[in-house]
């Protein structure tokens, strides 16, 4: 029996919390650099009565989401795209995160986009990463958004010469991200379907634990020590907002993206994190 499709690239917390939100009465087919995170996720969501199956998936290569993509349309119509996917900064050098997070999550919007039935609707999890740096250019913001795919990664702003360091490339991916989620909304738009990015701030998840006892942990418990919130947030937290995107009550959101930091990007900007150098991030 046919059945409609939901899309789960990247297997953790937040994007599992997502799935667990919307995907009842759906096939979820999730895709993982790591088969055996994409199979433990689907073993947590089939014992909790979710029609989950599991698959190897590489987000930074064409071939493997389009394999991916194929995978979920034996199962019926993809209606829904959760991209959770990524590296972070303390995980991967400057190359692998252009290549994961800005390159991977641009073709995955791109391929999507062919195959999502009319109604459908898409979240890709970006990062309040990318509301630190500075403003780019109008011209830069553009090809960041337009640029075709795959050449993407030759843009001048992105070579290894104007990348600082590995948080520097996160950033640049995630202000990527949200610009291309606006553009690919026009796109979607003539197909019927909605697509936005949420931008979380500390969410407690296994990757943020990596980060908290990385080379940059203090930063982070300051950042969340300081935010008006005054505590990390949960991936429950972050599928509040999904949900709301992803439902008929968001069917007047589309190419936008939503900030859920504790407001530790106002913080940073208004109050106690501000930098001290205009030139630290």
């Amino acid at each position: 029996m046919k059945k409609d499709v939901m899309i789960l690239t990247g297997a953790g917390q937040i994007g599992m919390a997502i799935a667990r939100r919307m995907g009842y009465g759906k096939k979820i087919v999730i895709g993982d650099k790591k088969p055996e995170n994409a199979q433990a996720i689907a073993k947590i969501m089939t014992e909790a009565g979710f029609d989950a199956e599991a698959m190897e998936m590489d987000l930074s290569s064409r071939e493997s989401i389009k394999n991916l993509i194929a995978k979920a349309q034996e199962y019926g119509d993809i209606t829904m795209l959760v991209n959770a996917a990524g590296v972070s900064p303390s995980q991967a050098p400057i190359e692998a995160i252009l290549k994961v997070d800005l390159y991977g999550t641009a073709v995955l919007l791109e391929e999507v986009e062919k195959v999502i039935k009319e109604g459908g609707v898409g979240v890709t999890i970006s990062s309040q990463s990318g509301h630190r740096m500075p403003a780019l250019t109008p011209e830069e913001d553009e090809q960041l958004a337009c640029t075709p795919t795959e050449e993407l990664l030759n843009l001048e702003i992105l070579q290894p010469e104007n990348i600082k360091d590995t948080l520097h490339a996160y950033q640049m991916a995630k202000r990527c991200n949200e610009k291309r989620v606006m553009a690919e909304s026009v796109k979607w738009g003539e197909k019927g379907a909605r697509v936005n990015s949420i931008s979380p701030g500390i969410i407690v998840t296994p990757l943020a634990i990596d980060e908290f006892n990385g080379p940059r942990g203090d930063f982070y418990k300051n950042m969340f020590a300081k935010c008006p919130a005054g505590r990390p947030g949960t991936a429950d937290e972050v599928a509040n907002v999904a949900e709301l995107l992803m439902s008929d009550k968001g069917a007047f959101i589309t190419g936008s993206d939503f900030l859920i930091d504790g407001g530790a990007t106002a913080s940073y900007f208004y109050g106690p994190l501000k930098p001290e150098e205009s030139n630290v991030r």
